[in-house]
């Protein structure tokens, strides 16, 4: 995994434990929301970078194969995360 992406997702983290503790502290849910925001749009660019790298590494090597069945199989786990995705 890219050390961007853990570094993303660590502020992430960071992020969420802010958000806890502005709760605890009783904070205007507006600016609590706003945070929330932000940790959906951060999680969402770490999520899309994993996709990126998966389809760079893992699905490039399976099509590299030529072995069939690991095609299909990489191809029908994107479709079933895709599926998900709309939903």
């Amino acid at each position: 995994m890219s050390k961007s992406t853990i570094n993303r997702l660590s502020r992430v983290e960071g992020q969420v434990r802010g958000i806890i503790k502005m709760l605890e502290e009783g904070r205007y849910c507006i600016d609590v929301l706003h945070q929330m925001q932000a940790v959906k749009s951060a999680f969402s660019r770490a999520e899309n970078e994993i996709l990126k790298e998966h389809a760079a590494t893992c699905v490039a090597s399976a099509m590299e194969s030529g072995d069939l069945e690991n095609q299909r199989e990489k191809v029908s786990e994107l479709i079933d995360l895709f599926e998900k995705l709309k939903r």
